[in-house]
């Protein structure tokens, strides 16, 4: 959001303030405040104009603007009401030296997950990509997926939704999947160029496919906007400390401690998952030892 725009709503969101005063207080012209109110209102901002001045009456539900009104994370909002998918224009905006974007849609025509699954993201739901270029070496990259994992898992808590980590990177409520995160990068040997954190939330129940639900089947209301913030907010503070990351993680894991079976490249890999590791690996338990698995799809299988 426009820096003079985001003064003026934090200048009227408590009580009314004049168009003189609102000018002296952001260095600029009576003109200039008129046409910022007239874009904020286009944008969808309810501002009464009265004889004490200018005062918000109502913030928009959805949108770039009303996600970047108040939020406590430094990232430019750029929303969609429909992408082929926010990870692909995220990483477009990458290529053109842009950060700490949120690309946010309403829908997504072309999402996709791990090894390029389909994943339905109907409108209505929270679909969004955060672009970054932390400076971490490539090795570090994998704890900014569980970093995600933790913030959806975290914001959806704060909405009443009882959610929990299933290595290595969905969100479920109980073993059904609410969400899940796609994580892409450039880097060099040494250096991480940038990330692309992809984050799929399904919200409403209708057209999920088996073993899938929505934010709303748990909860009576959720309010997007501010489940945006909250989660992106998060993200943010998590950053990319691996000790803190992974703690985090542990406190919300699912997979700790259950019978697990894990699909790799090499053949399945069957036992109990004891612990995760640095940047993000399982460790399982199994017949013949400890195996550590960095990459694969895991079960979660009934006690033997």
């Amino acid at each position: 959001m426009n820096e003079t725009r985001r003064a003026v709503l934090a200048a009227i969101a408590d009580e009314a303030v004049s168009g003189p005063a609102l000018a002296t207080r952001l260095g600029v012209s009576r003109a200039a405040v008129w046409k910022h109110i007239e874009a904020l209102r286009e944008a969808g901002f309810s501002i009464e104009s009265g004889g004490d001045g200018y005062r918000l009456v109502e913030i928009p539900d959805y949108g770039g603007p009303a996600i970047a009104f108040g939020l406590d994370a430094p990232f430019d909002v750029e929303y969609h009401d429909s992408l082929p998918s926010t990870n692909a224009r995220a990483r477009d905006l990458a290529t053109e030296g842009e950060t700490d974007v949120a690309v946010v849609a309403d829908e997504q025509t072309g999402g996709r997950g791990r090894l390029d699954r389909a994943w339905h993201s109907p409108p209505g739901g929270i679909w969004l990509s955060a672009l970054c270029r932390p400076d971490v070496p490539p090795a570090h990259a994998p704890t900014m997926t569980l970093a995600a994992a933790v913030a959806v898992t975290e914001t959806a808590r704060e909405h009443g939704v009882d959610a929990g980590i299933k290595w290595p990177n969905d969100v479920l409520v109980g073993e059904e999947k609410l969400a899940g995160i796609l994580t892409e990068m450039e880097g060099e040997a040494d250096r991480v160029a940038w990330v692309v954190v992809g984050i799929g939330i399904n919200v409403h129940e209708e057209g999920l496919p088996d073993g899938a639900t929505g934010l709303c089947a748990h909860t009576e209301e959720i309010d997007r906007r501010a489940f945006v913030q909250t989660l992106l907010e998060r993200f943010d503070e998590l950053g990319t400390d691996p000790e803190e990351v992974l703690a985090a993680w542990r406190d919300h894991a699912l997979t700790l401690g259950r019978r697990v079976r894990v699909e790799t490249s090499t053949g399945d890999v069957v036992g109990t998952a004891r612990e995760i590791e640095f940047p993000g690996t399982l460790v399982v338990t199994t017949d013949d030892g400890p195996v550590r698995v960095h990459a694969g799809d895991c079960e979660h299988l009934r006690p033997a």
